[in-house]
């Protein structure tokens, strides 16, 4: 990945991609089960060499909203591919994202205006 100005990429770019791929790859365990809990952000701060105000400030200035915002949003895109792709139950699937089963449907809801059950029925025969 290149600026298209001097070839080099810059710090932040480096920080927010290194980000997002960690995100990509911790929620891949989850839902395999090689790993059991959810990474706080200060965690991932850690595992990116990075303070927590660093990764904070850094995500919020390229991406325009708080890391947690996109950490939302990736256990919500994995969780409607578990409730539309599997035969999982809804309990299962919050089990599987490490949440407590209603803790999930506040969770789901908020994210797309539906319950996960009401999800399922309206895309899973898509």
């Amino acid at each position: 990945m290149c600026d298209n100005k001097n070839g080099v990429i810059k710090r932040s770019e480096e920080i927010t991609k290194a980000y997002f791929e960690y995100l990509d790859d911790h929620l891949a365990d989850i839902i395999s089960g090689k790993a059991t809990e959810m990474m706080q952000l200060s965690q991932i701060a850690d595992a990116l060499f990075l303070s927590h105000s660093h990764l904070t400030d850094t995500i919020q200035n390229t991406m325009g909203h708080h890391p947690c915002h996109f950490y939302d949003l990736k256990i919500s895109d994995q969780a409607k591919k578990l409730i539309t792709d599997t035969d999982y139950s809804i309990a299962e699937i919050a089990k599987k994202l490490t949440y407590d089963p209603s803790n999930f449907s506040k969770f789901f809801k908020k994210f797309t205006g539906q319950t996960p059950g009401e999800f399922r029925k309206q895309h899973k025969n898509q």
